[in-house]
């Protein structure tokens, strides 16, 4: 094994328990905000439990959540490579199965046969980025099922414009009702094709809470969704209230004349990522916020 190759392997054991057991700390400002902003009793109740979940994990060390998701990698690759990086991430997501603990979650589709150790056939998953600079950058976020199966494709027709776009996500927010428990923080990818729009919608989710899209259009898009969303009274845990969601992130790519694709990831609100780069000159790790 190439020394590099197990500098990753340890250093993402250490990543996984990041995200799994420290939630960002623009999420955990997205929360008290919230939670100072909401005048329902019950809503801030369920916000206040929340918040003090979060913060208890993080003293423990211990997961956040039962549903430790399954294992999802961005990758931002530099001007080296590594000779096993999917050997060595695969390697991770099973010792950190076992010492972290995660919850066995990873299963054959039709069979439902239990992988055992959360890793199997294209698990984990990993998106590559290409990239220049002196480092690889690997960014771990576990998806859990309430939020992923929450998750919506829209071929809308071009005619539909602004107006459908705005119908499409808010009306697939409603229909997730309490599922994914919010408040949430809504991806939603625009243009490509069908797999580039969901791809970029759960990409959406890695911004900080509440940034917003550079693009003047894009931007007003998140204000105006964000602010129909958190109307709907659905609430924190589904059980009514104004902080339906925390933000929403919108991504967007050139499409086809003839196509108006948009996709929509739901993240929960333990909106659990970690991000690391280990230097290929002397294999220094550095994690986020250190």
């Amino acid at each position: 094994m190439d020394a590099l190759d197990k500098i990753v392997e340890d250093a993402t054991v250490g990543l996984i328990r990041r995200a799994v057991t420290q939630l960002p700390r623009d999420v955990i400002a997205a929360l008290e905000a919230a939670r100072a902003a909401e005048p329902d009793a019950g809503a801030g109740r369920e916000l206040d439990i929340m918040i003090a979940n979060v913060r208890e994990a993080g003293k423990c060390t211990l997961p956040m959540c039962q549903d430790t998701g399954v294992p999802v990698f961005f990758v931002k690759l530099g001007h080296s490579r590594l000779p096993d990086l999917e050997g060595a991430l695969a390697r991770a997501v099973r010792r950190a199965t076992a010492e972290v603990p995660l919850r066995r979650n990873v299963v054959d589709p039709l069979t439902r046969a239990n992988t055992g150790d959360n890793t199997g056939v294209k698990m984990p998953y990993i998106t590559y980025a290409p990239g220049d600079q002196d480092y690889v950058e690997i960014t771990f976020m576990p998806k859990w099922a309430g939020s992923e199966n929450m998750s919506a494709l829209g071929m809308l027709n071009p005619s539909d414009g602004v107006a459908g776009v705005r119908r499409f996500v808010v009306d697939a927010v409603v229909r997730a009702e309490g599922k994914p428990c919010p408040p949430a923080i809504v991806g939603v990818g625009i243009g490509g094709s069908a797999d580039a729009c969901l791809a970029m919608a759960k990409k959406a989710l890695l911004r900080p809470v509440g940034s917003r899209n550079p693009e003047p259009a894009y931007a007003r898009l998140e204000r105006d969704l964000l602010e129909l969303i958190n109307a709907t009274g659905i609430g924190p845990m589904g059980l009514g209230g104004r902080t339906t969601a925390l933000a929403v992130h919108v991504e967007r790519a050139d499409c086809h004349t003839a196509s108006l694709p948009v996709g929509v990831n739901l993240q929960c609100y333990a909106a659990r990522r970690a991000t690391m780069r280990v230097y290929y000159a002397d294999g220094r790790v550095v994690y986020g916020g250190d």
